[in-house]
């Protein structure tokens, strides 16, 4: 395999990448917190539905500024948080109705999607999510929330929240009345609504959308059992006794009961009081969020003040991230089925690619994953980069970029021994439809002097461009080859349009190889108009290479467009390329 250039260890500073300058400012804050202590960074997933891209960036941004601090020397673990003990909230479209009597029951209590080989709802996104983190070399400690509760671990935590609960109504409190007070103002300016799925697409960690333990009758409680007969959380608390912690419910299915919460395991803190304790337990010192933490009530904005107020932790330092879209597909939305997670990118593309895009923009900053067309330009402009770094004349922020792409502290990600252009290979197995021998014909012709001798030297672009072609391409812009000549168009012919085929056919062998038909094609033009073959294209020769490229586009493919004509020459083969265009 032939090693990547060899790029620096992005040193500590604060002119370089965002990354570096967020792992200056989490260093100094863990310095100041707990000194001596791990640097922990923080990540939470919600395994309700797809986890997708919109979500990665949930994970890969405090995983960039943990593997920065890794490689400055400093111990950093990062946590994943899994909220698999969440409420199941609807059933998602493409799934069975009757899922919905599930609705309200802890996501590792319902059964997984109908021909699931995985235990349970939540285990069904979380391992492939998990799969396709260690394939992109994020190096994470998981924790199952479902674990931590029904182990107990939480239960010091829990009575403490419980013990302080009027404390933590007050603070919910004066949100609940900013917000009413804000609904009767009319004429005040309110925030830009954010679009539905751009929330789901944007939200990480735990359930937003959760009541905050709202006081009913009987006061306010922070705490939320699941029924001990149906297992879903449509229970109401309707007393609690501080002295023997027995807490009694009654649920919507008609049971109740007394429990000790010094010994029960089935229930949760609410998530406006979850997450802030989760901070204090772990000692989290940085933790991103997402947009729906950007109103003056989300859990992020209240959480600050609960960790101080009632668990005497810190918020997290970090950053709001901003919306990840797909080229060419609606705002992601992993209540709507059909969205594309990090394992369908990573069918598709290279994981130093896609941990590229993210390594590259600011997390304010929003942007797109292309699994139309543009993942070709997309391709292109990470393999310009490459070529920069190795001519040196690349920019700071985009080596530091590149770096973080392609290394971890763990070590290099596995990368393409011959990186050919990922254009290039999606229409070679276009054409070829996959056929393996057919495929290394070709890829050998493109450069005679230093011929591909294995298609293990493409790999795995190779098979990422394949992958991309067969289930991203629709079938009408698919590369279908023609059999036979189009007898017809032959016979239209005119003068100048036979020339042109002639001096192409005439050129074939001399110039077989990407570069030598990539100059006759464009050059055959230039020799009907009587200028040099290096001469600059003017209007007039454009028009004349559109309306030559058109007609060799049409005998061999039968349209006026299709893959880069070299490209299709080569694949095409010289043989069929003569019996295609004898006129």
């Amino acid at each position: 395999m032939t090693a990547r250039k060899e790029v620096p260890t992005v040193a500590q500073s604060t002119e370089t990448d965002w990354v570096s300058r967020f792992a200056d400012e989490v260093i100094a804050e863990a310095e100041r917190r707990a000194p001596g202590k791990p640097v922990v960074c923080a990540s939470g997933l919600s395994p309700s539905g797809p986890i997708h891209l919109g979500n990665l960036r949930e994970v890969m941004t405090p995983h960039l500024v943990a593997d920065e601090i890794r490689r400055r020397g400093y111990e950093c673990v990062h946590i994943l948080s899994w909220d698999d003990y969440d409420r199941y909230r609807k059933v998602p479209a493409g799934i069975d109705p009757s899922w919905s009597e599930h609705i309200g029951k802890p996501l590792t209590s319902v059964p997984a999607p109908p021909g699931s080989p995985y235990a349970n709802w939540a285990e069904h996104f979380k391992v492939p999510m998990a799969e396709a983190l260690r394939e992109m070399g994020i190096d994470f400690h998981p924790i199952s929330q479902t674990e931590m509760y029904t182990s107990g671990a939480y239960r010091e935590q829990i009575l403490h929240a419980m013990r302080h609960r009027r404390e933590i109504d007050a603070v919910l409190d004066r949100y609940r009345t900013k917000e009413k007070a804000g609904a009767k103002k009319p004429g005040k300016q309110q925030q830009k609504p954010v679009d539905e799925a751009e929330l789901a697409a944007a939200e990480g960690s735990g359930a937003a959308a959760e009541d905050d333990g709202s006081a009913g009758g009987a006061g306010y409680f922070p705490y939320k059992p699941y029924c001990s007969v149906c297992d879903r959380d449509l229970t109401t608390v309707t007393s609690y006794d501080e002295e023997t912690t027995e807490l009694a419910y009654t649920c919507a299915c008609g049971h109740g009961e007394t429990v000790l919460l010094t010994e029960h395991n089935h229930g949760k803190l609410v998530w406006k009081v979850d997450w802030p304790m989760r901070w204090a337990y772990e000692g989290v010192v940085f933790e991103p969020s997402g947009v729906d933490h950007s109103s003056p009530g989300s859990s992020y904005v209240v959480g600050g003040q609960i960790v101080r107020e009632v668990f005497g932790g810190e918020q997290p330092i970090g950053p709001m991230y901003a919306f990840v879209g797909i080229s060419g597909m609606a705002k992601m939305s992993s209540s709507k089925g059909g969205v594309p997670t990090p394992a369908d990118a990573l069918e598709i593309m290279e994981a130093p690619l896609l941990r590229w895009l993210y390594a590259r923009r600011r997390p304010n900053q929003s942007f797109k994953i292309a699994f139309d067309q543009e993942i070709q330009r997309t391709y292109d402009e990470w393999d310009a980069l490459e070529r920069k770094i190795t001519e040196g004349t690349a920019q700071p922020a985009d080596v530091a970029a590149y770096g973080r792409a392609t290394r971890t502290a763990m070590g290099e990600l596995p990368s393409t021994p011959r990186p050919l252009p990922y254009r290039t290979l999606a229409s070679v197995v276009d054409i070829t439809t996959g056929h393996d021998e057919q495929t290394l014909r070709i890829l050998s012709d493109l450069d005679p002097g230093n011929p591909v001798t294995s298609l293990e030297e493409t790999r795995p672009r190779l098979d990422k461009a394949e992958r991309w072609i067969t289930t991203q391409v629709p079938a009408d812009q698919r590369t279908r080859v023609r059999d036979e000549p189009d007898t017809e168009r032959l016979a239209a012919l005119g003068d100048t349009e036979r020339e042109s085929l002639r001096l192409l056919l005439d050129g074939l062998d001399d110039h077989w190889s990407l570069d030598g038909l990539t100059t006759l094609v464009y050059g055959v033009p230039k020799i009907q108009a009587g200028l040099a073959p290096d001469a600059k294209p003017t209007p007039e020769l454009k028009v004349a290479q559109r309306s030559f490229f058109a007609l060799l586009y049409t005998l061999l493919v039968g349209r006026d467009t299709g893959p880069r004509l070299p490209t299709l020459l080569l694949a095409v083969g010289a043989d069929r390329v003569r019996k295609l265009l004898a006129a």
